[in-house]
């Protein structure tokens, strides 16, 4: 299974999401899915993601968040400091597959947003 973590600043474009989600599919692929935390579960950009791909969004769990923070490849002080999390896509997308999953790659970034996939299951690679 293959999962798309989103994070976003709160003025984050629609289009910018987009845009950076284009780009993570090139790389990787496209996934089942995409997670975002709870405080961005009604963000417009990661509603258009939503709606553009004909993907669900599974909202994470704040601890399921904070528990895969060290199995981040990239942290942002300044999300630490704002948000109380380093990694926020990159972690939503360990958090929403659980402690066996796999970052395929840092995370990419736009104009105020993060997308980074994970992977679990046989097709893992890492």
């Amino acid at each position: 299974m293959l999962i798309g973590g989103l994070g976003c600043k709160l003025d984050a474009s629609p289009e910018a999401m987009i845009a950076v989600v284009r780009q993570a599919i090139a790389v990787w692929g496209m996934p089942q899915g995409f997670a975002a935390p709870p405080f961005r579960q009604h963000h417009a950009a990661v509603e258009a993601v939503s709606a553009l791909f004909r993907l669900p969004v599974e909202i994470v769990d704040l601890m399921a968040l904070a528990r895969a923070q060290p199995h981040c490849l990239t942290h942002s002080e300044r999300a630490r400091i704002t948000m109380g999390f380093g990694s926020i896509a990159e972690g939503c997308a360990l958090a929403a597959l659980g402690p066996q999953a796999r970052l395929l790659g840092a995370r990419l970034a736009g104009e105020g947003v993060t997308c980074a996939f994970a992977m679990l299951g046989a097709e893992m690679t890492a």
